[in-house]
């Protein structure tokens, strides 16, 4: 895919840290796709997400909005992007129609209907503040704010993060429904099981290192889980990517062709099970 023809391309993104290093990421995102980024906390997650939308001034690298250069384009870009994070905060005492009104002088291409729409769509009441909002709907709200601008790229900062299973499940289809839409969404978050409803991509960075860029069920399919009562043999040592200790035993990721040539009785793993077998073995 051409970096034109992408709704954000990065190359070589770099930033650095006394004591963290985000080193040389690159990755395009797929139009019409939700795209998850996973990693655990202090992988480099935010670090990246806030170089690319420049919150953070990057040590090296390009990063392109449908080719567009962030440095030199920005104001054009942020009129077609949406930003929506967990940590996000409002004047907890305004209500939300005087919040909306500020927000509103930023977009020339307001649409009043689809705000109107958003409201309606996700239960929400002007009148009400911040602070009278649960954190599933301060992120519906900051939703209803990016599609009210008509954002066609929505970048999630750990959206589903606190919440609690209903409310979650309820953001997940959501942003089923808006990738149906045609909206291509940029998901961050450890809560992987969301993912696994909704991702069609998968970007997982360990200690600020892009180490997967693919189609979640190909990531998935690459690999097999040995759970063992006893003791792991001497066989699944020699081919673990990772251990892990469970209530009846332990248990061992495995590449999927590996398992395969050594006829071992394995299933395939869930994603968040692939990332802490892996994170597991980063830490040996």
């Amino acid at each position: 895919m051409a970096a034109n023809d992408s709704p954000l391309d990065v190359q070589g993104l770099t930033k650095n840290y006394p004591s963290f290093t985000l080193q040389s990421v690159s990755f395009s995102l797929r139009p019409g796709a939700i795209t998850g980024f996973i990693g655990r906390n202090g992988a480099g997650k935010t670090t990246t997400l806030n170089s690319i939308l420049g919150y953070v001034k990057k040590d090296a690298g390009e990063v392109r909005f449908w080719g567009l250069d962030m440095e030199r384009d920005a104001d054009r870009i942020k009129q077609r992007i949406g930003f929506v994070s967990a940590g996000m905060t409002y004047y907890t005492r305004k209500p939300l129609k005087a919040i909306t009104a500020v927000t509103r002088s930023f977009y020339p291409a307001w649409d009043g209907a689809a705000y109107q729409n958003a409201l309606k769509r996700f239960g929400l009441e002007e009148s009400k503040t911040p602070a009278a909002l649960s954190n599933g709907m301060k992120i519906k709200y900051a939703l209803a704010l990016a599609l009210s601008h008509r954002a066609e790229l929505l970048i999630l900062d750990e959206p589903t993060s606190g919440l609690d299973p209903v409310s979650r499940e309820e953001l997940v289809e959501i942003f089923l429904k808006l990738r149906d839409e045609g909206k291509t969404i940029l998901f961050s978050t450890h809560i992987t099981s969301d993912l696994e409803k909704c991702a069609d991509q998968i970007l997982f960075i360990q200690k600020g290192r892009l180490t997967a860029d693919m189609p979640i069920d190909e990531f998935t399919d690459a690999y097999r889980l040995l759970e063992c009562e006893g003791d792991v043999p001497a066989q699944a040592q020699a081919l673990s990517l990772g251990e892990r200790r469970t209530r009846k035993g332990r248990t061992v990721l495995i590449r999927r062709q590996d398992a395969q040539a050594a006829a071992l009785p394995v299933r395939r793993p869930e994603l968040e099970e692939i990332m802490v077998h892996l994170e597991k073995e980063e830490e040996r």
